[in-house]
């Protein structure tokens, strides 16, 4: 089986949904490929129960489609799903699932690309081809869990924190939560609320905020320069929540925007667990030395039994893996080379979408931004 299209676009999470959708407003014709059986399978499919948009509802919208307006102001895990399952639908984007992409080469006679696809429903491979080729798969693909001396002995349970769900099963148990972002401090607490013993690793200095501080300073970057944004945010914080090294949690020496514009590492936005670290419900260590069974010894000589582990520590990006020919858009890591806001468009037809590490206005703006490009060149090509 071979199609041809004009765009082709690998991933139908919020990236591949938000292209698409702009690319079908102008009339570009464009196939969108997934690997799952279902679009948005991050959200759900490995994502905790508890979970909610991070950021104000007008920071998280995809183009041309607010949030209703009595949607609140930050979405729940239901909310967001329901709001990308209609976007599908009103802007007619029609994933072709159960594909996993094998490889996607550029043609240099052709100046097509070719993409090669397992349809994993029936193991067969397909061929597709178009002009343009988006790799809308994202910096969050697969769940990475570090290599940890004697993690391979460890007699409990091991998981990343896209099979968390809740922490119903764990109730009275020692569990540890490696990895102190958004995901690990928000899952160290629902343990916690679940009746779990509850312990998390914080290795590295760490920005804590409300949601709240974090919208008034997403507000203020719009007419405000970073570095007074990031002395105001500071200031807020340090009342708020005071000195917190005391407690094992060190802010960093760079301001939290500017630290997400230059690393695209975020602010932890507190849900309570900064008042659970301080209640001593939930017991903070330092980097993991190594693991014998079910004991783990801490980087400052404490050893405590564990029954499991969450791992919260990132996702990594699999595009090494099958995109031939990028032409240098991406990296050993397989994020891109060029920072934003050029970090969008590669050579011969290539793009990235959802790799500028600004969450969900990052892939508005990526989408907004290639499907112009392509409206243009596709423009040019057809004269």
């Amino acid at each position: 089986m071979q199609q041809e299209t004009v765009v082709l676009i690998v991933g139908a999470g919020p990236a591949g949904l938000a292209t698409s959708a702009c690319l079908n407003l102008q009339n570009v014709p464009n196939i969108v490929l997934e690997k799952e059986d279902c679009c948005a399978s991050l959200w759900k499919k490995r994502s905790y129960d508890r979970l909610k948009l991070h950021l104000a509802k007008q920071f998280c919208e995809l183009p041309h489609m607010p949030f209703p307006q009595n949607a609140p102001t930050f979405v729940s895990k239901t909310g967001f799903i329901q709001y990308l399952d209609n976007y599908a639908s009103h802007f007619n984007v029609n994933p072709i699932y159960h594909r996993t992409v094998e490889s996607a080469s550029f043609d240099e006679r052709e100046r097509k690309w070719l993409v090669i696809v397992r349809n994993t429903l029936i193991n067969a491979v397909e061929k597709y081809e178009g002009m343009f080729l988006i790799v809308a798969t994202g910096e969050n693909c697969e769940g990475y869990i570090p290599n940890v001396p004697g993690l391979d002995s460890f007699h409990g349970e091991v998981m990343h924190s896209s099979r968390y769900e809740n922490g119903k099963r764990f109730d009275d148990k020692n569990v540890l939560v490696v990895g102190c972002g958004n995901s690990g401090m928000e899952i160290a607490y629902d343990l916690s609320n679940w009746g779990a013993q509850t312990s998390i690793v914080v290795c590295s200095p760490v920005h804590v905020l409300t949601k709240r501080i974090v919208q008034l300073g997403m507000v203020l970057l719009k007419i405000v320069p970073c570095y007074l944004v990031d002395n105001i945010i500071l200031n807020l914080s340090k009342f708020i929540y005071g000195n917190l090294s005391d407690y094992g949690l060190r802010r960093p020496s760079k301001g939290p925007f500017y630290l997400k514009r230059i690393t695209g590492r975020s602010p932890v936005i507190d849900v309570g667990t900064v008042d659970k670290i301080k209640a001593q419900e939930i017991k903070v260590f330092p980097s993991i030395n190594k693991i014998n069974r079910d004991c783990i010894q801490f980087a400052n000589g404490d050893t405590k039994s564990f029954n499991a582990i969450v791992f919260a520590t990132g996702y990594r990006s699999t595009v090494r893996k099958w995109l031939k020919d990028d032409g240098g858009l991406f990296n050993e890591e397989g994020m891109p080379k060029k920072r934003v806001p050029s970090h969008w468009k590669g050579e011969n037809g290539l793009y990235c979408a959802g790799f500028s590490r600004s969450g969900l206005f990052g892939i508005s703006n990526d989408a907004k931004s290639i499907a112009q490009d392509i409206c243009v060149a596709f423009g040019k090509k057809k004269l």
